[in-house]
């Protein structure tokens, strides 16, 4: 009989984290600095700036405040309003940087596919990762630090009977219908770019856009829906040599939560561009470089991506509360 001992969970500590984070945001911002000082290269995205509405000395400040919470968050142990406002504030800060790091979607798609003719920006990109990385440290520093100041196991921070694991196969009802919700967006989608036609795409042609359309398929299908049948956690029998083995957890639960984080943030921010665009008279996306799409078909194919990404953002915490596994300290 296999051994049922159950090995401790390992988070990393808020000062960990800052030992980290700290470094980071201070090199980050120390050259955020530099550009503006008047060194910023010429181009660093499709429409000029490296992120997404925070530039200038924005960022730099963002970063110079991000410093001394993820230092609070390493030695503070303050009362409950102060608790209250310190992750409050880390939370904003966390979502912000990651924010306008959006266009980094763009830079993943198009550097593992550069035959897509997705224009790649080397230091733009590394600026993205750089703010990016910097606004993942400090929500993990907060997601420690809630845990750690909250009455719960100290080992995995949960609190009751209600955090338990759901036993496998019970898969619930609002998972199903994000997911499925999911794939629903990533059909609308296809269909409006169905009614302009296949040939209206920016993308190049090639052996890059046919990879990117079957990982676009099953990005928008076989995902989603690995998250909440059962053979997104045992391999089905028609899986040679794998068939009634456990699915790894990071195989379905990883990418699921890095694609819909991408397709939340960057279509998020772009669906309210467009609303700002259209309340003050303007056509969201004019013509140009070619390509002239009626406007009808954006506001049918943004939200979809919206959709798409928070239906798997929903079916990917279902899959996580599902598959994750018990505290060896509580048993949780």
């Amino acid at each position: 009989m296999a051994s049922t001992t159950m090995i401790p969970l390992r988070r990393p500590r808020p000062r960990d984290l800052a030992a980290i984070g700290i470094p980071w945001l201070i090199a980050y911002g120390t050259l955020q600095t530099y550009w503006r000082l008047g060194h910023r290269p010429a181009e660093l995205s499709p429409v000029g700036d490296d992120l997404v509405f925070l530039n200038g000395w924005g960022v730099v400040g963002l970063c110079g405040a991000a410093v001394p919470l993820l230092a609070a968050l390493a030695v503070s142990r303050p009362s409950r309003a102060v608790r209250r406002l310190l992750l409050l504030a880390s939370w904003a800060t966390a979502i912000t940087l990651v924010s306008a790091a959006a266009m980094v979607l763009l830079d993943v798609v198009g550097g593992i596919l550069p035959g897509l003719g997705i224009e790649f920006f080397p230091l733009g990109a590394l600026s993205r990762a750089g703010c990016l990385g910097g606004g993942v440290i400090v929500g993990m520093a907060a997601l420690s630090y809630q845990r750690a100041t909250r009455a719960g196991c100290a080992a995995c921070g949960r609190a009751g009977p209600s955090e338990a694991p759901e036993r496998p196969g019970r898969t619930p009802v609002w998972a199903f219908a994000a997911a499925y919700g999911a794939v629903a967006g990533c059909a609308v989608r296809i269909g409006a770019q169905a009614v302009v036609g296949f040939d209206e795409s920016p993308l190049a042609s090639g052996v890059s856009v046919l990879l990117f359309e079957l990982g676009f398929l099953l990005g928008g299908t076989l995902l989603p829906l690995s998250l909440v049948h059962s053979w997104g956690r045992v391999w089905p029998r028609w899986v040679p040599g794998l068939a009634g083995r456990r699915v790894p957890r990071r195989l379905v639960l990883w990418p699921a939560a890095g694609i819909s984080a991408g397709l939340v943030v960057y279509f998020g921010l772009m669906l309210l561009q467009m609303i700002a665009e259209r309340l003050q008279g303007r056509n969201p996306f004019p013509p140009s470089g070619g390509l002239d799409l009626p406007e009808a078909f954006f506001w049918f194919a943004v939200p979809s991506y919206l959709a798409w990404g928070a239906g798997m953002a929903v079916a990917a915490f279902g899959y996580h509360r599902l598959t994750r596994r018990a505290c060896g300290e509580c048993g949780r």
